[in-house]
């Protein structure tokens, strides 16, 4: 799995991009967390067989998110949502269901150790995995959309293990599978390659500038 930090990095990039004249602190706070959410599913692990990248990684909890949001902002005569906390609520609440699946679904699913997309119907990880070049005899090479290919389908999704035969080690469950060792060797992982730091730099730059022009916007409007 991604380490956390990466994660939350991606989210708050996320905020900076998607959420325009929702951008607050407390905004990006909502964003952030549901980038880091799935990540927590390595402590139900402790006692869910095969649970760290498993449980809310799959497929099921963000199609449910998303379509009670569909439901209540587009075919409901009223939207709860919107009547409680205004346009506002509602594009935080998207903003968030796509930080869910980009930072934290797809951080495992396209650079991690795979998700188990469709657990617990199925044990298989998946992992997506393709690169994207300029050749100057072949010209423009990319591998992550095969359409018409036969075996993987149009993306190079394929298996690499299952959940509950070969979990996932985490820091809060090292070996991943059910049981607390007090005595084992954990290890929080800030960042394991230098594109990750470079992610998380970003993400506190961004960040401050998103604040500092923010500030001296509400100044000047006052």
């Amino acid at each position: 799995m991604a380490p956390t930090l990466v994660s939350a990095a991606v989210g708050a990039l996320l905020a900076a991009a998607l959420l325009g004249d929702a951008f607050d602190r407390r905004a990006v706070a909502v964003v952030v967390a549901a980038a880091v959410l799935p990540g927590l599913d390595a402590a139900a692990s402790l006692a869910v067989p095969g649970a760290t990248n498993a449980l809310l990684h799959a497929v099921w909890a963000p199609l449910l998110a998303g379509g009670l949001l569909y439901w209540d902002g587009e075919l409901r005569s009223a939207s709860t949502l919107r009547e409680q906390g205004g346009p506002r609520a509602v594009r935080v609440a998207w903003v968030a269901l796509a930080s869910f699946v980009v930072a934290g679904v797809g951080a495992a699913l396209f650079a991690g150790e795979g998700a188990a997309l469709l657990y617990p119907l199925e044990d298989a990880r998946y992992l997506v995995r393709g690169r994207l070049v300029f050749s100057t005899q072949e010209g423009v090479v990319q591998t992550f959309l095969t359409p018409g290919a036969t075996g993987a389908g149009i993306l190079p999704i394929e298996r690499v293990g299952g959940a509950v035969a070969d979990p996932v080690s985490s820091w809060i469950n090292p070996d991943g599978r059910p049981g607390f060792d007090p005595g084992a060797d954990r290890e929080f992982r800030f960042v394991e390659a230098g594109w990750q730091l470079v992610v998380v730099a970003a993400a506190a730059a961004t960040l401050a500038v998103r604040f500092r022009f923010r500030g001296e916007g509400a100044g000047v409007s006052r």
